[in-house]
């Protein structure tokens, strides 16, 4: 393990250094607030020489990521970021990285989409893509996002599968926290240079997803689902091969605080389950064994980690940053709640959707509004 550098800075150039660290060959951009930071970066950085990679500025997102799958068939690794309203035009083509098998890595700055407008952070925009066959990692802090694009790129090209790292637009993408970056050396022996097992090749012809009738397509499918639901033993071995090399730990699928004799359990995601370390120390001054589940991973859904983390008979409340619409509250609750069913039949889940469109979600908020949950 090299020296490490500590410096202060801000989620979204946290993002970039870690791209730059990876040592990518691709990044097509396009801006969207509050992701544009990452893209002036990463081009900036491609300018003055710090980052040997061919920035393609495009027209829009969907060309972004159409330029992502074609310079990712051909070999290279590719680094994109995008945005809410950004990320839902990409749509189409996120189901073309895919199933193409693909291994990009994507930022996305979660942030709330039309209408009305609105450029602050909610999760609507990541959610809507859960069955779009990415990997999605959601992070709460500026160091979890540098630490978990390398992992990304790791776990992305062991099972070539594209993966998604979110975090929150502004609280996180815009505000400074230290931040520890380890050696490129050591970040070297951790992501050596991409060597892709097949690629596209004028000098060897071929070509790439071709029509299929439903007794190929079906397989293709169906081994996709397959692999996505086995990348969580590729996660949490890339989480602790880093932590061997670099001495940084922020891995696994679940963060968990205080659970040890938790009876209440606040269950969250991004930076909302960072502030909730402190909703949980309030509520433990208060005399209520409270504690806290994060999922980092949410897709695949760390399910068994889940059931394993929880304690008997306790209130588990949803703190949802999202709609479920044309259900009763969030997206995160849902899922939760399936894969509760018919195995912890002890546990209580309530749930809220709140902080919809960056409405900004304290500490002693969200202390309060668990409290709240209890006597419902």
């Amino acid at each position: 393990m090299k020296t490490a550098q500590v410096i202060m800075d801000t989620g979204a150039h946290a993002a970039a250094l870690a791209v730059k660290s990876a040592r990518v060959d691709v990044v097509p951009g396009y801006p969207i607030t509050p992701q544009t930071s990452i893209m002036e970066a990463l081009a900036a950085m491609v300018e003055n020489g710090e980052l040997h990679a061919r920035f393609i500025p495009v027209e829009g997102e969907h060309s972004s990521m159409a330029a992502a799958v074609a310079a990712s068939a051909a070999g290279a690794r590719v680094f994109t970021a995008t945005s809410a309203n950004g990320l839902l035009y990409m749509h189409e083509v996120l189901h073309m990285a895919s199933g193409g098998r693909l291994p990009v890595v994507m930022c996305n700055v979660n942030r709330g989409i039309f209408a009305p407008w609105t450029l602050w952070a909610d999760h609507q925009d990541s959610m809507a893509q859960r069955d779009t066959g990415w990997i999605q990692y959601h992070c709460s802090s500026n160091q979890e996002v540098f630490n978990t694009i390398l992992q990304a790129f790791r776990v992305a090209e062991q099972i070539n599968i594209p993966v998604m790292v979110n975090f929150d637009g502004f609280a996180i993408s815009h505000c400074l926290m230290p931040l520890t970056l380890p050696s490129q050396e050591d970040i070297d022996r951790f992501l050596p240079p991409y060597e892709p097992e097949w690629r596209l090749d004028p000098a060897h012809p071929s070509s790439f997803s071709n029509v299929t009738n439903a007794p190929e397509y079906a397989p293709f499918r169906q081994m996709l689902s397959d692999d996505i639901m086995a990348s969580i033993p590729l996660v949490k071995q890339a989480a602790q091969e880093y932590k061997d090399i670099t001495g940084m730990w922020d891995g696994d699928t679940i963060d968990t605080y205080r659970l040890e004799d938790a009876e209440v359990v606040a269950f969250a995601i991004n930076s909302m389950g960072a502030e909730l370390r402190l909703s949980i120390d309030i509520l433990r001054q208060q005399g209520i064994k409270a504690g806290l589940v994060r999922p980092r991973l949410y897709l695949p859904f760390p399910a068994e980690d889940i059931i394993s983390a929880l304690p008997q008979n306790a209130q588990v409340m949803v703190l949802d940053r999202n709609y479920n619409f044309g259900h009763p509250g969030g997206i995160l609750a849902a899922e939760l709640k399936s894969v509760l069913f018919g195995r912890r039949n002890d546990i209580t889940v309530k749930n809220r959707v709140m902080g919809i469109g960056g409405i900004d979600l304290t500490r002693q908020f969200m202390a309060a509004e668990i409290r709240a949950m209890m006597d419902e």
